[in-house]
């Protein structure tokens, strides 16, 4: 793939600003609490995994905490949900009860047919690993995984998904732009920022918007400061509430 080539065709062609991406990448990373945090990370996109089972949406592993939902209205559901997200549970290795909070964050990125910035090709290197996990004898003998690495920002993709070298890097650089975008509207977002208090976030990785409580069994959104209860349930894809709550606040803010 010429990566030159590449944006340029984004560039070229042309978005309608109505129309929602109907393809959204899902970035989950384990924050403060070591091993539990690595374990809440892995709980919260099983959650998600099953929503998007629920919605009837295809799914699709990029690699370990990363993952594609594709079906429409997919990034309207979930855009929402960028941010940190924070536990209070006892572990299960935790032999005296205590109490441990840790905390995973979320990116939303979605899957755009436009770019929005512009990507400077020589600023994008280049690397290749065997793929892990499930996919026969081809995943772990050859190297099908693609890392890219955007030097001026150290922002990087992997993807081990694909069964060719080729449809990984397509994958990965999709997945680039997607991430370079994000940083863009974060930055943007941020100068903008007293202007938008009203509305439901800045859409900050680092923005706390979540607290999953187990031992009080309850959720809480910390934007519209309202909690639900049943966590088994939510945790089991059930977080159409949550969902539709965030999107009718949104909704009301005009």
């Amino acid at each position: 793939m010429d990566y030159a080539d590449y944006l340029r065709g984004l560039k070229e062609k042309k978005e309608n600003p109505s129309i929602a991406p109907s393809s959204v990448v899902m970035e989950l990373r384990a924050g403060a609490g070591g091993d539990e945090a690595n374990i809440f990370a892995t709980d919260l996109k099983e959650m998600y995994l099953k929503y998007a089972e629920r919605r009837n949406w295809k799914t699709r592993i990029i690699d370990d905490l990363t993952f594609e939902i594709i079906g429409e209205g997919a990034y309207d559901a979930l855009r929402y949900e960028t941010g940190v997200h924070r536990v209070q549970r006892v572990p299960l290795t935790e032999k005296s009860g205590r109490i441990h909070t840790s905390t995973a964050s979320i990116a939303v990125l979605p899957i755009r047919s436009k770019l929005k910035i512009d990507i400077n090709p020589a600023d994008i290197e280049m690397e290749f690993s065997r793929s892990g996990g499930a996919g026969g004898q081809n995943v772990n003998k050859v190297e099908t995984a693609v890392r890219l690495v955007h030097t001026p920002t150290g922002i990087d993709v992997r993807s081990s998904s694909e069964r060719s070298q080729l449809e990984n890097r397509e994958k990965a650089m999709q997945i680039l732009v997607a991430k370079l975008d994000f940083l863009h509207e974060e930055e943007e977002a941020k100068k903008h920022a007293a202007e938008r208090k009203s509305q439901i976030g800045t859409g900050d990785r680092s923005e706390k918007i979540r607290t999953y409580n187990y031992l009080q069994d309850r959720v809480t959104d910390h934007r519209l400061k309202e909690s639900w209860h049943n966590l088994p349930k939510l945790m089991a894809g059930n977080i159409d509430e949550i969902i539709e709550a965030l999107l009718a606040y949104q909704a009301s803010l005009g």
